[in-house]
């Protein structure tokens, strides 16, 4: 393994061997938002909300507007452990960033930012989002620390390198943000928070696996045992489905919510695992794979929408 401190020093020589060179158009911002993955802040923000907002439901809050100060420091906080995790992920991973077409253009690769700058970012910005989600909730904080250790360490610095099974320990912190939403609200563990944990850990599997495969031969040469580069498509897809089909009864504990919301969730999860049954039969492995990213994307947004959605009258 490379050392991550020798990478991203000198932009000249960088601006030299990148081919196309350094986009001099590039915002201070843009390479900020990079830095932070703010595709990433967002759509976890959105599982968080989901789970705040379903903790007011089941434990019958009389009003949103009373946790006004909850939500913030929850959500706030939130976003700057999320944005600290990445920030340190990319400060790590920028030896192999290079390597990649779709992370060769982060500030850590092009160095437009100094290594010393972005490593006070990434841990300035976890130790803030903590001491935030501890004045929301200590419990919340908790799972927002456990979150954090798993993407930081046990994902970014011990698996990702090692491990096909990178994805899959990666995928607990990718489902911490729903319970920290949750815990800022209800402090004990009610059933629904744990089937809400599993639906966004499952979830996650097919939806990286997928983009694996769309990223194989980059994954290959940058050394990461992704399980496509490693074991090939067949038993990706195969893994891939079985995931899906586990998400098929999750909907029914969530039977409080109402009889729309359970046959829009089993018609996304059926939608689903048709649709990665059907790689079984493809020409096209990578345009199949595309078409699952993009439905896991919208299965995301839609079934964390739907939970909302379905419990907005139970507030009036």
């Amino acid at each position: 393994m490379s050392n991550p401190k020798s990478i991203g020093t000198n932009p000249s020589k960088l601006i030299e061997s990148s081919g196309e060179g350094y986009d001099k158009t590039k915002t201070l911002w843009s390479d900020f938002l990079a830095l932070i993955k703010i595709g990433i802040i967002n759509s976890n923000l959105m599982t968080t909300f989901a789970g705040f907002w379903l903790a007011l439901f089941v434990t019958q809050s009389s009003s949103f507007f009373l946790y006004w100060d909850v939500f913030i420091l929850t959500m706030t906080g939130t976003a700057f452990v999320i944005a600290g995790g990445c920030v340190l992920n990319n400060y790590y991973d920028q030896d192999i960033d290079q390597k990649m077409s779709r992370t060769k253009e982060r500030p850590t690769v092009t160095g437009t930012m100094s290594n010393s700058l972005i490593l006070k970012l990434g841990i300035g910005f976890s130790v803030f989002g903590l001491i935030l989600l501890w004045l929301a909730s200590p419990m919340a904080a908790l799972f927002g620390f456990l979150g954090w250790f798993t993407y930081v360490v046990l994902y970014t610095m011990w698996s990702k390198r090692r491990y096909t099974i990178n994805t899959i320990i990666g995928s607990f912190s990718g489902a911490a943000p729903p319970l920290i939403g949750w815990f800022a609200v209800d402090t004990s563990f009610h059933p629904i928070a744990f089937v809400l944990f599993l639906i966004l850990f499952i979830w996650q599997t097919p939806h990286f696996l997928s983009l694996a495969m769309l990223k194989t031969e980059e994954y290959k040469e940058a050394g990461i045992p992704m399980l496509p580069v490693i074991h090939g498509f067949s038993i990706t897809k195969r893994q891939m489905t079985i995931y899906i089909a586990c998400l098929l009864p999750l909907p029914f504990y969530f039977g409080s919510l109402g009889t729309i919301f359970l046959v829009l969730a089993s018609i996304l999860n059926i939608g689903w695992l048709i649709l990665s049954i059907s790689g079984f039969f493809t020409k096209d492995d990578l345009k199949w794979a595309k078409r699952m990213f993009i439905y896991s994307l919208n299965y995301l947004t839609i079934i964390s929408l739907a939970m909302v959605i379905a419990t907005i009258p139970s507030f009036f």
